[in-house]
């Protein structure tokens, strides 16, 4: 089994609107100790199946096969494989879990096909899956720029952190298709947010759109920060899931005992690589 990830946007500042519909950003990505597992057995003819798992997901559109196919057509694979998925990551909510599943299929298979591609062509092949597969494939903690693809390994305290779901789920393209969107021209730099100790600059440009959507975002924050005073609660990616900063495991999780029923949440520790990770 491979752990596949799940990620934090610590902040998240959209710069501008690109000419291909898509907008420059500015986030760091934070890597969690807590993910989805994926299993994957060799088969001798070139089915690509999901055995178990996603079954909301139709199969074709799963980013778990399109992975598998992409890296079994460009580099003409005699074998297929059949991947199970025990999915752990909530769905549409900014945790990067999709994107996470196809890093991990394109890492792994590579591996297992023994094609032994090199970390940079596994990434570029998966910047046309989705904006955020490279990181995954990165493996690092990172500064990100562009479209999230240009990324600068960053170093981070090994954190735990209280992830809360509203069960709210928000079309990303409509938080970026919305008037309420925050573009700012202005670029953040690295130094800035290690010195910006309560994050005024480094916030979710997302966060209003997101709140108009789902109103539901903004109880969560405001429970959180009411709890835990030490750290700012915030969105992550488009929403919908929110999270908290915690010193200890102890108390994120004595705050996850006395999360309203209405939501649901976990706990995880943050960390700056996969290395010795994957497989589990």
């Amino acid at each position: 089994m491979w752990l596949s990830p799940a990620k934090l946007n610590l902040f998240l500042h959209i710069t501008s609107k690109r000419d291909d519909g898509y907008h420059n950003i500015q986030t760091i990505f934070q890597l969690l100790d807590f993910g989805d597992e994926i299993g994957f057995k060799i088969r001798q003819d070139t089915k690509i199946k999901r055995v178990f798992g996603n079954k909301n997901i139709p199969h074709e559109e799963d980013l778990l096969i399109k992975s598998a196919r992409l890296l079994q057509q460009k580099y003409n694979i005699n074998q297929g494989v059949e991947i199970k998925i025990n999915k752990k990551i909530p769905i549409g909510g900014g945790l990067g879990g999709g994107s996470s599943n196809a890093a991990i299929v394109l890492m792994a298979l590579n591996e297992l096909w023994e094609i032994n591609l090199s970390k940079e062509k596994l990434m570029e092949l998966g910047g046309s899956l989705g904006a955020d597969v490279p990181f995954f494939i990165f493996g690092k903690n990172a500064w990100a720029e562009g479209v999230g693809d240009k990324l600068q390994t960053i170093t981070l305290p090994e954190d735990y952190f209280l992830v809360v779901s509203p069960n709210k789920h928000i079309s990303t393209q409509k938080i970026f298709s919305s008037s309420l969107l925050t573009i700012k021209p202005r670029q953040l730099k690295i130094a800035d947010f290690f010195v910006d100790s309560k994050k005024h600059l480094f916030v979710n440009d997302c966060l209003k759109s997101a709140i108009f959507e789902e109103s539901e975002i903004k109880k969560v924050i405001d429970w959180l920060d009411a709890i835990n005073r030490e750290s700012c609660a915030n969105m992550t990616g488009t929403g919908s899931c929110v999270f908290s900063r915690f010193s200890t495991k102890k108390q994120a999780r004595q705050v996850l005992e006395n999360l309203p029923e209405k939501w649901t949440g976990f706990v995880a520790k943050g960390v700056n690589s996969l290395a010795n990770r994957l497989p589990l």
